[in-house]
């Protein structure tokens, strides 16, 4: 029975521009109490405060039976960006979204690998549901009784829609309560930047992971992954990553954790092997432990009730049971020199009507159930293998098929079996709204021109990768358009310390690396909607092409834009039609920005190397860009061992640019010498 409209509790404030408000009494352990999260206090700070964005009085809760509705307002056309790792579309107002984990996302309902129930408004601020529980968000799709719409007759009005106009969003729980916050703005940027923050801020990846990646066949060898490695090298790729699949288990699916000794007798020597060429190694698992396993006996007391493919779930958010994972993974695989790890199959599927995941209705010995547990198994796998690389003074970066609420500090990329193209650059923007990271990774291709669009796409995006494991294919697989693939990998090698800097920026203050337009200052209109276009940093706008095309629109922000390859001037405010041969991807700098780069080296500099510096400069306004510089591998940034120096570009009355650099005191792991500078676009009309 529906009980009258409850006042809520007063909106406590937590930090600056950040307050919650608990709606009736919720139940298990929320995201972020579970991953025992430490808000960036200094971060918020610097932000600084701002006014409670909502009209508390206008703020509902009522109670339908075990439900719980929280209905907040909504301003008229409010566009309504977030809820996760999204590939459909980028606003949702007017949809109604189901925000399970599954790993086969239903069609435009809101299930993913990735559901966040936190939404950021066009008008700027942004509204987190701090369960673990299935969260249905109505996104001005419901229209109470009373509410003022227009009526229209679909057989006589052409403007009738399904979707009557809404003024406010509906959050419906299966629980009788949860916590609820509220992130101020002003804009979606700073509402974005206040979760990050709130949730601990972004994750630093080790340099090398924003090199370019590269995963074997399910069933290589030792001698057969390092000829493969070798193969990069003498054919001129860059690469820094191998991922070994399932076959280098003693068992998989579900799996021993284990070494195959037929494949790979000797982890140590393998792994050291691959290090003196300059490759780090990463490995793929899940989370079902089988019963050949050494550690099945002692993870048993601590099972859930139901398996997967045979082997057990263990419950994760024991410290017992963590303890017996992250002592075999040590003595294993970390002592052995691995660095990180692809976390697959922690999402579930149950799109066919087949499901392999445990059951909500499964049973923990913690107390959590199956629909709780689901919802946060990907996250506790990222909390504890990145701890582990932590223990060791040593960054990771990895891959993960599941997260939610609270994961921007956490050094994991998403990634799905999907493999639509379209809708991998509608994800990488989406994921941006809600502190995820998403890889478009290149799997296989019917044709070179999705070969190379493919590859364009990757090599601007958070974890740039050929998955190889089923396919087999390699850079070089299409012979006719190798030398354009080379380009792009080398040309991500080259932005490293572009790519670089914006991850640092992310760690300080919030700000996505790669993120949609919307969140842009001043951002609005069909520019605040576009989901094929992305900013890659401060500075780099990416429209990326699809098999099928050579020119498109790009929606160019206010002000002068720049083509990034060839300097031509283009005048923003306005779309603009851009054709490009397949040799050629759409980038445009921004009137003043600045690009450094470094030179397509085989692999990352390793600590204490010297590089040199290509710095660019495009346009006729000053810039300034802060270049981020550590030792890249450790978290002595953390202890103070780090340092931002400033590139600077003046411009006199005459147009005449000059480039310079500020190396404020402190200690710097990387050292770039010489740096020369290079000015593109015109200094004057």
């Amino acid at each position: 029975m529906a009980h009258p409209d409850m006042p809520p509790a007063p909106w406590t404030p937590l930090a600056p521009g950040v307050w919650s408000c608990t709606f009736g009494s919720p139940e298990g352990t929320p995201p972020l109490t579970l991953l025992g999260t430490t808000p960036d206090r200094a971060g918020l700070e610097a932000l600084g405060g701002a006014p409670f964005p909502l009209d508390p009085a206008q703020i509902t809760m009522q109670a339908v039976g075990r439900r719980t509705i929280v209905r907040l307002p909504l301003e008229a056309g409010d566009p309504v960006f977030g809820l996760g790792l999204q590939f459909v579309r980028t606003n949702h107002r007017g949809r109604t979204r189901h925000l399970r984990v599954n790993s086969d996302p239903k069609e435009d309902t809101g299930e993913t690998h990735a559901p966040v129930p936190f939404y950021i408004t066009g008008s700027g601020y942004g509204v987190l549901v701090n369960t673990a529980r299935i969260v249905t968000i109505h996104c001005a799709s419901t229209v109470r009784r009373g509410e003022s719409t227009q009526v229209r007759d679909r057989n006589r009005d052409r403007d009738w829609k399904s979707t009557p106009p809404a003024s406010g969003v509906e959050i419906v729980l299966s629980a009788p309560g949860a916590e609820v916050l509220v992130f101020a703005g002003p804009t979606p940027l700073h509402a974005v930047r206040r979760y990050n923050l709130f949730c601990g801020g972004g994750c630093l990846p080790p340099r090398w992971g924003l090199g370019f990646w590269h995963r074997t066949p399910t069933r290589f060898t030792d001698e057969e992954v390092a000829a493969e490695a070798d193969e990069y090298r003498r054919r001129g790729f860059p690469c820094d990553v191998v991922g070994l699949e399932p076959g280098w288990h003693t068992a998989s699916y579900p799996c021993s954790y284990e070494w195959a000794p037929d494949r790979f007798p000797d982890p140590p020597a393998f792994v050291a092997r691959m290090a003196a060429a300059g490759f780090r190694v990463n490995l793929w698992e899940h989370a079902w432990v089988s019963p050949r396993a050494a550690i099945h006996a002692a993870l048993e007391p601590y099972a859930g009730s139901h398996t997967v493919w045979g082997g057990l779930a263990p419950d994760y958010t024991l410290p017992e049971a963590r303890a017996i994972l992250e002592a075999q993974h040590e003595e294993h695989h970390v002592a052995a020199g691995v660095s990180g790890y692809k976390l697959d199959e922690c999402d579930g599927s149950e799109l066919t009507g087949s499901s392999w995941m445990f059951p909500a209705h499964a049973e923990f010995p913690s107390g959590r159930d199956g629909e709780e547990m689901r919802q946060v198994y990907g996250l506790l796998l990222q909390q504890m293998t990145a701890d582990l690389f932590r223990r060791h003074d040593r960054r990771t970066y990895g891959l993960v098929r599941a997260s939610s609420t609270g994961a921007s500090p956490l050094p994991y990329v998403l990634y799905t079996d999907l493999y639509d193209h379209r809708r991998f650059v509608r994800a990488l923007c989406n994921s941006s709204f809600c502190g995820l990271l998403f890889s478009p990774e290149v799997r296989s291709a019917k044709e070179a021109a999705d070969w190379v669009r493919r590859m364009q796409t990757v090599c601007f995006s958070p974890l740039a990768m050929l998955n190889a494991w089923s396919s087999g294919t390699k850079p070089w697989s299409f012979p006719e358009v190798e030398h354009i693939v080379r380009k792009y990998i080398e040309l991500r090698m080259r932005l490293l310390p572009y790519f670089y800097s914006a991850f640092a920026r992310y760690r300080e203050d919030g700000t996505p690396p790669f993120r949609a337009m919307a969140l842009l200052p001043g951002s609005s209109g069909d520019l605040a909607l576009a989901d094929d276009q992305y900013m890659a940093g401060d500075d780099l706008l990416v429209a990326p092409l699809f098999a099928d095309q050579s020119e498109r629109k790009v929606l160019l922000p206010p002000g002068d834009w720049y083509d990034f390859e060839s300097g031509e001037r283009f005048a923003g405010g306005s779309a603009v039609t851009v054709t490009r041969p397949l040799e050629s991807i759409p980038v445009f700098v921004r009137d003043g920005g600045i690009v450094p780069l470094m030179p397509p080296l085989p692999h990352t500099p390793r600590a204490g190397d010297t590089v040199a510096l290509e710095v660019r400069h495009y346009g006729r306004r000053p810039g300034r860009f802060r270049l981020y510089d550590d030792d890249g591998e450790t978290f002595a940034f953390e202890r103070g061992a780090r340092r931002f120096i400033d590139l600077q570009v003046e411009v006199d009355a005459a147009g005449r640019r000059q480039g310079g650099v500020a190396a404020p005191g402190g200690v710097g792991g990387l050292n770039y010498d010489p740096v020369t500078w290079t000015f593109l676009g015109t200094g004057m009309d």
